[in-house]
Parts: structure tokens; sequence; C-alpha cells
């Protein structure tokens, strides 16, 4: 029975939908109050993120008068966001549809999903750690309606969501939860040593980036936000996405996730605001898609010409807003927060060999 269906024999089956509504609405609240300015960007463009694990869903744009280009489905209004930064609209957030295609159907991605991404000008990482840990209080004590709840209580287990959140590097994280030391873990042959060590798929292709992943997700990822959420914070500098590196050390950068329960909720930065180093790593990026086979586009030069303008200090985060209604929904997939999951949108009973 599709959802559309269970809601219309079933007045129980609205109550995530209602808390979804909650959560929406807590969160324009929220940086309302804060001072911040909600904003709307495309959602189809023309050169879209250059993350190299994330694939586009790939269009074309027909318009009178001149001939068809390709377009893409934005994986995050990221980058329309940083050129509202540079012309000065101050501190903003938007939620909005984004979407990553070759994503698995899971309890915890949809193709289509809910993005909520904000900046804080004149702030760094750490400022939007602290917006993070009161963000989620509010969520809780709105949804719950008691202004001193501190506990979310998801699937059976109790998270504090207090502030003081638990906040551990990943070379602390690393060291306490795989045994591997900080020198080991910058360096490749050690890392990959090691690697072969645990058991992973070491081979002669292999890089360091697979096997810092795959110690990452099996053996960091599920001891994060036990209790409470876990601020996992400097990344690797080969891992800065578009986040600066940390001056004192630039080994690591100034990039943070989030967990609660071992599930990723966000990715934040200190904003990298110098144009040249920001195109290097974006061009690095493109070379690795053609080499993964993912589709290829050109760099957005619009946005280049926005960082050259200037970006002001900023401290930014995405977060996945369908996962955060699901903790405070206490159900155990994002599907059940959708009125139309992907799932059901399309039909994945039908195969290939059913076409022929």
């Amino acid at each position: 029975m599709k959802t559309w269906q269970k809601l219309a024999v079933s007045n129980a089956a609205i109550r995530p939908f209602k808390i979804r509504e909650t959560v929406l609405d807590t969160i324009r609240s929220f940086f309302k109050k804060e001072g911040f300015l909600e904003v709307e960007t495309p959602l189809l463009c023309e050169n879209p993120g250059t993350e190299p694990y994330l694939e586009v869903f790939k269009t074309t744009l027909k318009a009178q008068n001149f001939s068809d280009r390709p377009g893409f489905l934005v994986t995050s209004p990221e980058l329309f966001m940083k050129k509202l930064l540079a012309a000065g609209v101050g501190s903003c957030f938007q939620i909005c549809k984004s979407f990553r295609n070759e994503e698995g159907v899971s309890a915890f991605h949809n193709h289509e999903f809910t993005i909520l991404e904000w900046y804080h000008v004149d702030a760094d990482y750490t400022d939007v750690m602290t917006d993070c840990e009161n963000l989620l209080l509010r969520i809780l004590r709105t949804v719950s309606g008691d202004e001193t709840a501190i506990i979310l209580t998801y699937q059976g287990k109790e998270y504090d969501l207090s502030p003081g959140w638990e906040r551990i590097s990943v070379a602390e994280a690393f060291k306490k939860y795989a045994n591997v030391d900080i020198d080991e873990l910058l360096t490749e042959e050690s890392l990959l040593k090691i690697g072969q060590e645990k058991g992973y798929s070491v081979t002669e292709t292999t890089d360091w980036e697979e096997i810092y992943n795959q110690i990452f997700l099996n053996e960091i990822e599920p001891n994060l936000g036990k209790a409470k959420p876990t601020i996992i914070y400097e990344y690797p500098a080969s891992q800065a996405a578009l986040s600066k590196r940390k001056e004192s050390d630039p080994r690591f950068a100034e990039r943070f996730e989030f967990y609660i329960g071992g599930l990723e909720l966000g990715n934040a930065f200190s904003e990298l605001t110098d144009s040249d180093e920001q195109r290097a790593r974006m061009q690095e990026d493109l070379e690795m898609r053609k080499k993964m086979d993912k589709y290829s586009y050109t760099l957005d030069e619009d946005f280049f010409t926005a960082l050259k303008m200037g970006l002001p200090r900023t401290g930014g985060i995405a977060v996945g807003v369908d996962r955060l209604v699901m903790l405070f929904a206490d159900v155990a997939s994002v599907r059940e927060t959708l009125f139309f999951p992907i799932n059901e949108v399309f039909d994945f009973s039908v195969t290939e060999s059913d076409k022929k």
C-alpha cells in the first residue's frame, strides 16, 4: 500500500507529516529570529557542483531561438547561495529540493530530497557548531511542546541534545576507534598497509581515500553520536571540499560533520574564499569525475567571478531535512517522512529484462 493510500484509511498515518511541518516551521522561525534572510535559488542549472562522488541528473534545456544545451538538477544550492553572499545579502538560509543520482534506495537515502543550507557571515565552522546545537534543541522543544526538554528518544534510544555536544577531531577518532595514529592516517603507504592488515580490500589501484573511507565508515561512524550528538571536525586536507585549510595545521581543513546514533546529518565548513585555490580543487574534482565515468561539464565561471568580488568570512552547512524529520518523528526510514518516496514514484519491480 502506498503512502497516499495509507493516509486515506488511517488517521494515524498523518503523524510524521505533521511533525515534518513543525520541523520546517521551526527551522524558518529559528533563522528569521537570528536575522538570516531566506533565499531561493535555481534547481536547474548548466554547471552544478563538482563533487566527484555525487552523480547528477542530466536533462536537456530547449529554448526557442537557441540551440539545445545540457542542463542538470543541483546536488546542492551552495554555489548559487555563495554568489548571493558575495553580493552582500548577509547571513542567509534556504530549504529546497536537491537531487543526487546513483544513490541507493535505502532507509536513509532518497534521490530527490530536502536540504537545509545556511551561511553565517562573520563566523567560522565553530560558530556553525553552536548554530547546530541551538537549532536541534529548539526543534526538540517545539515538537515535544516541552520548553525544558533535552532528550530525544529515537527507536528506543535516548540522545541528550543539550548544548555541549561531543566534539572529536578526525585524527582523535581514528586513534580512539581504529588505533591509527596521525602520521599513519596521513601517509598513503602506511594507511594502505593498515587497511590490508585490517582485512579491507586493497589492490594495486587502491588509493588512500578508498582505505580512509572504508575505515571511517566501518570503524569510526558507528561510534558517533551514541549518547549525545557528535561533532567530528578537522578533516584531512584532501577531504577539505569547499572549506578552508586550518592555518595552524594546514594538513587539516576547517570542516565538520555531525552525527546522531551513527547517522550523518550535516556537513559544514569555514568557507574557502580564495578563488584560485577553489578553482584548482574543483578542476581536480572534474578530472576525477572523468576517471570515474560520471557526467562531465564545465566549471561555473560566474561562481569564480563572485569569489573574486569577495566572499565574506563565513561558516556554512548543509543538513538533510528528511533525516532530521525521521529522528524527531521517531520513524525508521526517511521514506516514512515523504508523501511520495522514490520507491513509490518509480516501479522498481520492473527490471531491464522485463522490458525486453
